[in-house]
C-alpha cells in the first residue's frame, strides 16, 4: 500500500497546483487519503478532457477505467495503484462509494454536452450548480470525511465551499473555456447583463473587456464570494489537525478570486494565478497553526 500511495501523492505533487499546497498541512494519513482522491480525479479528468481522442473513444476509455474501478471496490485487484489506495482510503475513511461515482458523473457531463457539437452552455445557474456540485461540492463531501467533523451541518458548507471554488475557476477559465466551446456562465445571467454568447465564443483574446462583460464577471465573482462565507463556516466544525489545510486551501482559492477581481475582471489577455511566493506564505502560516493544533492536542 506504500507503494500505491507515493504514487497518488507524485500525481497530486506534479498536478494540484492549489490542492498540494493544503495537502502539506495535513497529517501524514490523512494527507495520504486526500492525494488518492485527488489521483482518482484526476485520472477521470484526463479521460474525460483528453482531445486528441474522439469523443466516443474518451467514453470507452472511461467506462474501461470505471469497469476497473468497480472491480476493486469487489475485492479485485488492478494494476492502477491509485485505485488501491483509494480503496484503502474509503475504509479507512469511511467514505461513502457514491460520492466517488457522482465525481465522475460530473466529468461524464461534459461529454454529454460534446456529443452534439453544440457548445456547452448551463441556462441557469441552478443548472450550473448540480455541475458545480458534481464535479467539486463532491470533493469536499469526501475531503471533510478525511478531515474529520462531527456537526451535520458541515456537508451543506462543504458542499457550498466546493461551489465558491468552482466559481473560482470558471472566472479563471473562460477565456480558456471558450476556446474549447465551452462557456460555463449561465446564459441567464449572459442575457440579464446583454453580452451574448456568440461574443464569449469568438472575442479576439486581446480585445478590450467591455462593461456589459466586466459587470457580468463582477456578478459571478459575487456570487462565489457569497459562497465564501461558507468556507469561514466549516472551519471551526472540522477536526483541529485538519483546519490548517483547509485554512491554506481557502486562502490560497480566495486570493486566486480577489487577484480576478483586483484586475477589474480581465481574464482574457492573461491567465489569472497565484504566485508560487504567496502560496508558500500561506502555507507557511498553515504549517505554524498545524504545530500549534498538534501542541495543543497532546496537552
Amino acid at each position: 500500500m506504500a507503494r500505491a500511495y507515493a504514487e497518488c501523492r507524485a500525481i497530486a505533487k506534479r498536478e494540484a497546483k492549489n490542492f498540494y499546497y493544503a495537502f502539506v498541512a495535513l497529517p501524514t494519513p490523512r494527507r495520504n487519503a486526500i492525494c488518492a482522491v485527488y489521483a482518482f480525479m484526476r485520472q477521470a479528468d484526463d479521460l474525460s478532457d483528453d482531445e486528441t481522442l474522439p469523443r466516443e473513444e474518451r467514453r470507452q476509455r472511461l467506462d474501461a477505467w470505471l469497469a476497473d474501478w468497480r472491480g476493486v471496490c469487489q475485492g479485485g485487484d488492478s494494476s492502477n495503484l491509485v485505485f488501491l489506495a483509494v480503496r484503502d482510503a474509503t475504509e479507512r475513511f469511511q467514505i461513502p462509494l457514491h460520492l466517488l461515482d457522482e465525481l465522475v458523473a460530473g466529468v461524464t457531463m461534459d461529454l454529454e454536452h460534446e456529443a452534439s457539437g453544440e457548445p456547452d452552455t448551463y441556462a441557469t445557474f441552478a443548472d450550473l450548480y448540480r455541475y458545480c456540485y458534481l464535479v467539486a461540492s463532491v470533493v469536499g463531501l469526501v475531503c471533510i470525511r478525511i478531515f474529520g467533523y462531527q456537526d451535520p451541518r458541515a456537508e451543506k458548507l462543504a458542499e457550498e465551499t466546493g461551489i465558491a471554488f468552482q466559481l473560482t475557476n470558471i472566472l479563471r477559465d473562460v477565456a480558456e473555456d471558450a476556446a474549447r466551446n465551452r462557456v460555463y456562465l449561465p446564459l441567464e445571467d449572459l442575457a440579464v447583463h446583454n453580452v451574448s454568447l456568440d461574443s464569449l465564443l469568438h472575442r479576439a483574446p486581446s480585445a478590450p473587456l467591455t462593461m456589459n462583460e466586466r459587470v457580468l464577471l463582477a456578478a459571478i465573482a459575487q456570487r462565489a464570494e457569497n459562497y465564501y462565507r461558507s468556507a469561514r463556516e466549516l472551519l471551526p466544525l472540522i477536526d483541529r489537525e485538519s483546519r490548517p489545510a483547509l485554512w491554506v486551501l481557502v486562502s490560497i482559492y480566495h486570493a486566486l478570486l480577489q487577484r480576478i477581481q483586483r484586475a477589474d475582471y480581465d481574464v482574457f489577455t492573461h491567465r489569472t494565478s497565484v504566485p508560487t511566493a504567496q502560496k508558500l506564505t500561506i502555507l507557511s502560516i498553515g504549517l505554524a497553526r498545524m504545530t500549534l493544533a498538534r501542541l495543543f492536542a497532546r496537552k
